[in-house]
Order: structure tokens, then C-alpha cells, then sequence
């Protein structure tokens, strides 16, 4: 899922870029008032486990790839806003040390995976979690913020290629960056994480939910503010 350079054009990239490092700078200001020290190697551990699930990168069909990406987890554990910063940190140091992304896409990959899955997973959890407590009912609603976390990651992944066709040709009517038009594009990313990684990915979630539920209950962000 990670946009490499010369997929984007400006028209798309430096918007992502000045959107995302507005939630950089929320996410900075909410973190330092609110996280107490004691939750610091959690924030830590958050970054090294979505690194390590990021590296598990399958290609698929259309010139894309899928992983897994951990932010919905995050956002669950330790809020929306610790995933935004805990996710890009790794997306930065992806594209600047294992060129895993472009340096041009870093604001594109950290609004799609640091800033729409987080907040989207925590909504779904959130949403589908409703009053109950029932552990059965706090599996699924981390399976589905999980999966439809990603899925949506994806989708505005696919929407930022496809669109490249539509807003950057060059004189003889060729795309100047991805080639590939919506009709492609959209298929080529959900398809593959509807049916594989965002089943990948709501299990993550679901597994290390129940885990964090039944033995660092008081840690998990998104029942300790209901």
C-alpha cells in the first residue's frame, strides 16, 4: 500500500502534505497533554509492531501491494491521535532507510494508513462496541474495526492513483504519473484487502484486543473513554 515517488503528482501529494502535518501537529499537542509517562514504551512498542507487520508486503495484481498495517490496534489501545504519530514515524523511517514508499508520498501514506485508518478503525470499534461489555461483542468489534479500517485505507489509496489519469496528463494526452484510471485502480487495492488483508488485519486486531481485554484491561484507550 506504500505510494513509491512518481505515482502522485503535486496537485496531490503537497495537499496530502500539508493535511497530514495538520494532524501531525494535533496529534503532538493532544499527546503531550494527555499521555502520562507511564504509557511512553507503549507508544514505542506501537511503532515497532506496526514496523514489523509493514515488512510482511505481498504484491498483488495492478502493480499494487497489501500488509497489514496496525494502526487500528493502536487506536484502540492507545488512541486515534498515538496512532497518527506512532504510524507515520514508521512511514517516515520506511521511506527514508528501506525506501519503502517515496519521499514525495510521505504525507500521501501517512493520511491514508496514520490518519484515515486509525480514526476509521476507532469509529467502527467504537460504533459497533456500543454499551456492551460482553467480551464476544469486543471481539467483533475490533475484527470489523480492523478490517474496515484497512479497507478504507485502501480505497482512498486507490482513489489518489486513479485519479492521477484525470488531473495530469501531458500534451499528447498520457498520464504523467500513475497510469491507471479509477476503473483499475479502485479494483486492483480493495478487491485484495477485501478478501486477504483486511482479513489479516482484523484478526491482528481482534487477537491482541482480547489479549490487552484480559490482562491490561485498565491500557485499552477506546473502554477507559466510553
Amino acid at each position: 500500500m506504500h505510494i513509491p515517488d512518481g505515482y502522485l503528482g503535486p496537485q496531490t501529494y503537497v495537499p496530502l502534505y500539508g493535511m497530514t502535518i495538520g494532524f501531525w501537529a494535533i496529534a503532538s499537542n493532544k499527546i503531550k497533554k494527555q499521555m502520562s509517562l507511564k504509557y511512553v514504551p507503549y507508544l514505542a512498542m506501537a511503532a515497532a509492531f506496526s514496523f514489523l507487520i509493514q515488512m510482511f508486503n505481498v504484491p498483488i495484481p495492478g502493480g499494487t501491494t497489501g500488509h497489514a498495517v496496525g494502526a487500528g490496534i493502536i487506536a484502540i489501545l492507545l488512541g486515534p491521535w498515538t496512532a497518527v504519530l506512532a504510524v507515520s514515524v514508521v512511514l517516515i523511517i520506511q521511506a527514508f532507510l528501506f525506501g519503502d514508499g517515496g519521499i514525495t508520498a510521505i504525507g500521501a501514506n501517512s493520511f491514508n494508513m496514520a490518519v484515515v485508518m486509525p480514526f476509521v478503525s476507532y469509529g467502527v470499534f467504537r460504533l459497533v462496541k456500543g454499551s456492551a461489555e460482553g467480551s464476544r461483542r469486543l471481539a467483533v468489534a475490533a475484527f470489523l474495526a480492523g478490517y474496515i479500517g484497512l479497507l478504507m485505507a485502501a480505497l482512498v489509496t486507490a482513489i489518489e492513483f486513479g485519479i492521477q489519469p484525470l488531473i495530469a496528463t501531458g500534451a499528447d494526452g498520457r498520464p504523467l504519473y500513475a497510469p491507471y484510471p479509477l476503473s483499475i485502480a479502485v479494483p486492483a487495492m480493495v478487491i485484495e484487502h477485501l478478501f486477504f488483508f483486511g482479513i489479516v488485519e482484523g484478526l491482528v486486531t481482534m487477537l491482541l484486543f482480547k489479549y490487552f481485554l484480559k490482562h491490561e484491561r485498565d491500557l485499552v484507550y477506546a473502554l477507559s473513554n466510553s
